[in-house]
């Protein structure tokens, strides 16, 4: 894998979130005659992130695993079972020869920082949770243990990168929170859900308006970087490629 092509890679999937998120800007409303209030339109008009799904598709496709294998909501259904709600729709899901081989989602956060980074903290750690127990009970029958990924952009902003006062009534929180920004937060939840095991890897990308239609980001922590996300993605990927490809080549020489 070429990480100085991954990085390039990078820049035009931001190019294109920040793009793409202008365009719907610009044109919400246009079928109703209505503005949506705020930022809406830019926030449930999705397609900002499928540069970055088709990134990490392409990691997937060169560590072996054929492309009818990967699945993303830009071309097909990703629907998977899960223990405490009938379905779950992932952003990117592999399903090779009848077995899960890696589940991911993909988030955003463009402004709103403190109406919504505690929402995001939840929806991480509830989805991995349904997602491991699930797997727990057999919901994707055959599959060796799958690898699931969490990737989030944050926007680069004096919102999010100044320190933010915690509220303490009760109980003292944990000094890693106290005076932390909403990008530390992140970082934080990044590191804590591949420490804890939630998540086999995790990814905090950090890009300003101006400099990410230039294709300008910013990793604050390697440990929860795109490299990181790619190499441990790809090395997973490429050994159950092997295995696949043995399989079917064993199957041919039975018969």
């Amino acid at each position: 894998m070429d990480f100085h092509d991954l990085q390039q890679d990078a820049s035009i999937a931001m190019r294109k979130f920040w793009s793409v998120r202008r365009r719907q800007l610009k044109t919400q409303g246009t079928a109703s005659g209505q503005k949506d209030a705020g930022n809406r339109a830019a926030v449930t008009g999705g397609a900002q992130m499928d540069g970055f799904v088709h990134l990490i598709a392409d990691v997937i496709h060169a560590a072996g695993v054929t492309k009818p294998c990967i699945y993303h909501q830009v071309r097909s259904s990703t629907y998977l079972p899960g223990f405490f709600r009938p379905t779950k729709k992932w952003d990117l899901i592999v399903v090779a020869d009848q077995r899960l081989l890696a589940c991911m989602e993909f988030k955003s956060q463009v402004g709103s920082f403190g109406n919504n980074s505690n929402n995001r903290a939840e929806e991480a750690i509830g989805n991995a949770h349904d997602f491991w127990t699930a797997y727990r009970e057999g919901a994707f029958v055959k599959s060796p243990r799958p690898w699931l990924g969490y990737l989030v952009l944050l926007e680069d902003a004096p919102g999010s990168t100044s320190p933010v006062n915690v509220s303490e009534p009760h109980f003292n929180v944990f000094p890693e929170f106290k005076n932390a920004s909403y990008e530390k937060r992140y970082e934080i939840l990044c590191l804590k859900l591949v420490r804890e095991r939630l998540y086999d890897s995790a990814c905090l990308l950090m890009s300003d308006k101006s400099g990410g239609l230039r294709g300008k980001f910013r990793e604050p922590n390697t440990e929860v970087g795109l490299a990181t996300f790619a190499a441990s993605l790809f090395a997973h990927a490429s050994s159950h490629a092997r295995l696949i490809g043995k399989g079917n080549h064993n199957e041919r020489k039975r018969q």
